[in-house]
């Protein structure tokens, strides 16, 4: 398998940590979204994704894009390590967790949301910074109130092991603290960001260890 990732990506840093979760090997390709304006933008990704974002995964012969396809995949290919519970009624709670951080946190501030706002609409820096901290603490409360109120929350976001909802979570949660967001509102967040960082598939997935970090 090879991934086509950026050390950076929320998204892809998703996908790596499940790939290590269910220790599956991959090759990873970097793409360095800022390098020359953005190599997801050339012909030679685009015939891979159209829509020029990364993650994409190839399992030869089949090319796969965006991260919860992805990890959805993993799991129905690689079913022996699993990161969904078993139950109908468990599995949509973890979906709810994960779609919370992928639809309602990261599309507001990703890097071609954060790039508009500097380039077409002349947004200052620190106008940008305050607009990205804003949504996340804003997901951030809802989703701690989620997490509180499960009665399935301990050191993962469902049940004694991480799933798709740790995938998701963690990364946007590396993100918040690179943005300046204040944690000490989110205690369960916190706590499941400190546990999982000790984990060696999370610590072989962080974006500081990955061969193209800067």
């Amino acid at each position: 398998m090879r991934l086509y990732t950026y050390f950076r990506s929320s998204a892809a840093y998703r996908v790596r940590i499940a790939l290590n979760l269910k220790g599956l090997d991959y090759q990873a390709v970097p793409v360095h979204l800022l390098r020359g304006g953005g190599e997801q933008h050339g012909p030679e990704f685009t015939r891979r994704n159209p829509a020029e974002l990364i993650p994409v995964l190839e399992d030869d012969p089949i090319v796969l894009t965006q991260s919860l396809a992805i990890l959805e995949y993993l799991e129905e290919r690689h079913p022996a390590r699993p990161l969904l519970p078993a139950g109908a009624v468990e599995r949509a709670q973890v979906r709810a967790l994960a779609l919370s951080v992928v639809c309602d946190i990261h599309p507001l501030n990703n890097l071609r949301v954060m790039q508009y706002l500097e380039k077409k609409l002349l947004v200052s820096e620190d106008a940008r910074r305050t607009w990205a901290r804003h949504w996340i603490e804003r997901g951030f409360v809802a989703l701690e109130r989620q997490l509180v109120e499960s009665g399935t929350t301990g050191d993962f976001c469902h049940g004694t092991g991480p799933t798709i909802a740790d995938c998701c979570l963690i990364p946007q949660v590396f993100n918040a603290v690179r943005l300046e967001c204040q944690l000490e509102p989110y205690p369960t967040i916190r706590h499941i960001y400190e546990h999982c960082a000790q984990l060696p598939g999370f610590e072989r997935a962080h974006p500081g260890v990955q061969p193209d970090a800067e």
